[in-house]
């Protein structure tokens, strides 16, 4: 028999027949072990209907490995080897925290979360689907925050294509835009069995999982939020710990997962801060790889500085502040700081989403050079009320269309990137995090917002010959501003959204 093979950073799936009799979610269970010289882990499995088992793991080394599979229903253990080869050119493994504040992959590539959120685009037609993955390519996000429930709000108000329990949902006809709050926790006529999850649902949000996986892009699961007319925010203990061993058992395996326990947790008032920690809780026991773990906001944060979140996740709190504070929450946390929404560009009734374009790509530049991480979103109102901060499809907006070329700015960062200084009290400015390398090399990025400077001095030092670049944001271009010596001045177009880059030459005269 040929021997089964697994890619690094891949996914070794067992699967095995085995009882559909009674309620195969709670009435039985199934685990593998995989042993490997570098080592040895045990996993949950869950049931994929039809009567089929299956157990997926993610091989962290390259090399000879062994697995034996036991389920709840059967005395045999399957057992077999498998080969995992190294990793493919595009597969750099699962993204964890790097030097304190910032991300890389597993294999040491830096990662740079530039991402957008797109609720339910999972839950729509197989054409909008393949119009999101095509539209996250072409803005090249590298991060999608979604949720694996279904979401009821504004402009999201139709059934979804699956639930993720069996049963039936209350009559549609009933819901209008002036009562849809008065289901949210559900409602009566919802007919939900919490004992006995839909595969099919699952195994559609792993299709896209894996299809964003094709195109290098992670995927940010939101768990749970409030948003609910079903009843699926506010189920009991024991179907919360059935529907989260679920999603651990079939999700971890993946290499580009991020756990969001929530989406606005604090608006889920069923949920008290035991259950979030019991949650968090799960996920480490049941999550081998370490995948990245946050908790997200409406008003009051979660307490971040928590040992099990690994990141901010963040909402604005203030009106118009957000990215200017990044760099205190990073003081704050001692950790990355994701800024998942500074609001929407866009323009409906909601004042989270309706800034410009101009003002979205602003508080991108801003957050990115004070350290931190945006995150991008739109909400343009449409005849047929498809908004890409719910539904996906086609972006409509500006600020997507520079978000490339801000990545690429942050992947010329030497090391892996940016902290917040402050050289003058009238500009914003990062150096490279490591204060070693931000000596060697003098980088500096120095942004000016919605300040229009004519032009700027600069006096770093008399003894060091440095290189000036003026970078249009807006327009992304990059403008060679020649070498310098001593203190130097640097012309300006006078617009707003400008940049300007200096870094150390050496063996050079200006």
């Amino acid at each position: 028999m040929r021997q089964a093979v697994a890619e690094r950073w891949g996914v070794m799936e067992v699967a095995l027949p085995g009882q559909s009799a009674g309620n195969p979610f709670t009435d039985h269970t199934v685990q593998g072990r995989f042993t490997g010289a570098r080592e040895d882990v045990t996993v949950s499995g869950f049931y994929d209907g039809d009567g089929c088992y299956r157990v997926r793991f993610m091989p962290s080394y390259a090399g000879t490995y062994h697995y034996a599979v036991s389920a709840s229903f059967s005395d045999t253990v399957q057992e077999g080897d498998f080969q995992v080869i190294e990793a493919s050119p595009d597969n750099h493994g699962p993204v964890r925290v790097s030097g304190q504040y910032h991300f890389a992959y597993a294999d040491g590539t830096p990662f740079y979360p530039l991402g957008t959120t797109c609720y339910v685009w999972t839950q729509q037609s197989d054409e909008r689907i393949r119009q999101t993955l095509a539209s996250v390519k072409k803005a090249r996000f590298n991060k999608i925050r979604f949720c694996i429930l279904p979401k009821h709000y504004d402009y999201n108000l139709g059934e979804p294509r699956t639930y993720p329990f069996e049963g039936t949902p209350m009559d549609s006809g009933v819901l209008t835009k002036e009562n849809f709050w008065q289901y949210n926790g559900g409602a009566p006529g919802n007919r939900f069995d919490f004992t006995r999850l839909n595969p099919a649902h699952f195994q559609h949000i792993e299709k896209c999982i894996l299809a964003l996986q094709s195109i290098g892009v992670e995927a940010d699961l939101i768990v749970m939020h409030p948003y609910d007319r079903w009843g699926f925010s506010c189920m009991d203990r024991a179907a919360d710990d059935l529907y989260w061993r679920y999603v651990l058992a079939r999700f971890s395996a993946y290499r580009n997962v991020w756990w969001s326990l929530a989406n606005e947790y604090d608006l889920m008032k069923a949920k008290t801060e035991a259950d979030w920690e019991h949650y968090a809780d799960l996920i480490q026991e049941n999550d081998p790889y370490r995948h990245l773990r946050s908790i997200h906001n409406c008003g009051p944060f979660y307490d971040h500085a928590r040992p099990w979140i690994t990141h901010c996740s963040i909402q604005r709190q203030d009106l118009y502040r957000t990215a200017e504070n990044t760099n205190l929450w990073r003081e704050q946390y001692q950790k990355p700081v994701v800024l998942d929404e500074i609001a929407y560009e866009g323009d409906i009734q909601h004042g989270w989403g309706n800034i410009s374009g101009e003002e979205m790509l602003r508080r991108f530049w801003e957050g990115a050079v004070r350290g931190g991480y945006p995150g991008h979103g739109e909400t343009y109102l449409n005849d047929r009320e498809v908004l890409w901060w719910s539904h996906g499809g086609m972006l409509r907006g500006e600020s997507w269309k520079r978000i490339g070329f801000l990545l690429d700015i942050l992947r010329s960062v030497p090391g892996n990137g940016l902290r917040y200084i402050q050289p003058e009290w009238d500009s914003v400015c990062g150096v490279p995090e490591d204060e070693k390398i931000a000596e060697q090399t003098g980088y500096r990025l120095y942004y000016y917002s919605f300040m229009r400077p004519s032009f700027r001095v600069f006096h770093l030092d008399d003894t060091n010959v440095y290189h000036a670049d003026v970078i249009d944001t807006w327009n992304m271009t990059v403008t060679d501003a020649g070498d310098h010596q001593g203190a130097f001045r640097v012309a300006l177009p006078a617009r707003p959204y400008m940049a300007v880059r200096i870094h150390k030459i050496n063996g050079k005269n200006p």
